[in-house]
């Protein structure tokens, strides 16, 4: 049988089609250079992201909905291996030993300057402390899971889109600290008085004055610090969820520490000569605001947040403020002194393992699922067994998380000690009661963040604003009263620390 010919000579017929003319195709139809090939195996329903993939292949990324496994394959035609128990942990273990041994010289540093004439008479900046300590996970630790979800998302390719979203951020932080500074003091204030039934207005301008100076210069130094370790994980290679966090952490306890004990003694040194001095600087740092507030506005990342993200650090730094409350009262016992030393260090640890987690969890569903929308595992009751066991994603990094918390806590009151002058651990009561309250905290924080996080989602509200927050702030409340409730108990038994 013969086929016609076409008038450009080809023989029409089954296995000849007609070439079809492009311009009666719809627009969308229409083939575009630069577009992934269409691979009709290819699921482009959301899957669960695979928390031990490395980072996305960004040059395809442009709000699609395909997981970066599923991206790679495409691109390169091979299965991306995962990343192992090992590789998880080394890139864990290394910045958890740094945040512990910042955490460790916190505490030793706390343990000096509680006997400066400021710390005794003005004992209202121990309820001030955990707030303003706190604000590590309100704003910088914040600050490094929105910014890892970036990177993990491919929104920091581009030079112009990178810094408009880093200057946003850290204008936000700014504006966020100052805010946060202010009413910190001012819980502290309430609650002191609320204790002790007097407040001498020396003591208010002297707390308002430290709080809003340490917040502002800690958040300047730290936010920097945290940019460079976004960008420098970003180049290596290395998952910054991993990392940032507990980078954060590691630097940010020490540094406002340092800087609450300095502005405090020295404004206690002039107040009563140059009290104007408080009032300028109080006064500077205010009318700082409207200058954060324009140039936050910039970007709408730090837009949304300008409006909407007050609600959790606010909350958290009440309850911060509330472990505060129970640090200042075990402190006024002499039988449980000691508590001081080692309150950083559990409050801070606990922080760190749960911000990573918290951080990871809200990547994953960042990739792979729509706003309102979470794994089907999520979608009933909350089961705590799903926490740690099960074939969903950050199940693995959990327990990973919480089996460090032994080792990593054994290691950290050996270096107290050490540091300290003595040559022996503490006594074995002690370790077991401090050990005991450590994995209690860890373990409830996991599955708090857990729960916390695609609940969050759920509702529409970006955990990486919202979770840490609330963790870093329960982890402050639950570590001081488990911290406390153990001195407690060893000091009914008769045993000293």
């Amino acid at each position: 049988m013969v086929f016609p010919e076409s008038k450009d000579g080809q023989t029409s017929g089954p296995e000849q089609k007609r070439p079809i003319q492009k311009q009666h195709l719809p627009n969308h139809l229409i083939p575009k250079r630069n577009i992934l090939p269409v691979n009709t195996s290819v699921n482009y329903e959301p899957e669960d992201y695979t928390e031990t993939d490395p980072l996305l292949p960004n040059e395809h990324f442009s709000g699609s909905r395909l997981s970066g496994s599923e991206e790679a394959k495409m691109s390169h035609g091979a299965e991306v291996p995962p990343e192992s128990v090992y590789f998880m942990v080394l890139q864990i273990l290394v910045p958890f030993l740094l945040a512990g041994l910042g955490t460790v010289a916190a505490g030793l540093l706390l343990d000096v300057v509680q006997n400066w004439d400021v710390f005794q008479e003005v004992t209202e900046i121990f309820i001030l402390l955990p707030a303003v300590l706190g604000m590590k996970g309100n704003l910088e630790m914040t600050l490094a899971s929105r910014l890892s979800t970036a990177v993990n998302a491919g929104r920091m390719e581009l030079a112009k889109e990178k810094w408009m979203l880093i200057i946003g951020n850290l204008a936000l932080k700014q504006l966020q600290a100052t805010v946060l500074g202010l009413l910190a003091s001012l819980m502290a204030i309430v609650l002191g008085w609320i204790a002790e039934g007097q407040m001498p207005f020396n003591h208010v301008i002297l707390v308002c004055s430290t709080s809003l100076s340490t917040t502002f210069v800690a958040s300047v130094l730290q936010g920097f610090i945290m940019v460079v370790v976004i960008i420098g994980s970003k180049r290596m290679g290395v998952n910054p969820d991993n990392v940032a966090t507990p980078m954060a952490a590691s630097f940010g306890d020490l540094i406002t520490l340092a800087f609450l004990a300095c502005f405090s003694r020295w404004f206690f040194s002039i107040i009563e000569l140059y009290s104007y001095v408080l009032y300028l600087i109080d006064l500077f740092l205010l009318c700082l605001i409207p200058l954060w507030i324009v140039v936050s506005s910039k970007h709408p990342a730090s837009r949304i947040l300008l409006r909407t993200g007050w609600e959790p650090i606010i909350t958290a730094m009440f309850i911060s403020s509330i472990g505060g409350l129970i640090l200042d009262k075990t402190m006024s016992d002499p039988n449980m002194a000691g508590i001081i030393l080692y309150a950083p260090v559990i409050n801070g640890i606990g922080g760190n393992l749960v911000s990573i987690q918290s951080s990871r969890i809200s990547t994953n569903l960042h990739l792979n699922f729509s706003p309102r929308e979470v794994p089907e595992d999520r979608r009933g009751c909350y089961n705590l067994c799903s926490t740690f066991f099960g074939s969903g994603p950050n199940r693995k990094s959990a327990k990973v998380l919480l089996l460090m918390v032994l080792p990593g806590q054994l290691v950290f009151l050996y270096a107290i000690h050490l540091i300290k002058g003595a040559h022996t651990m503490p006594s074995p009561l002690f370790t077991v009661a401090f050990l005991s309250a450590s994995l209690i905290q860890v373990l409830s924080l996991l599955c708090i963040a857990d729960c916390m996080v695609h609940s969050l989602w759920r509702r529409g509200k970006d955990p990486d604003s919202y979770s840490i927050p609330y963790l870093t702030a329960l982890g402050d409340l639950l570590g001081t009263a488990l911290l406390s409730l153990a001195f407690l108990l060893l000091w009914c038994t008769g045993y000293s620390v």
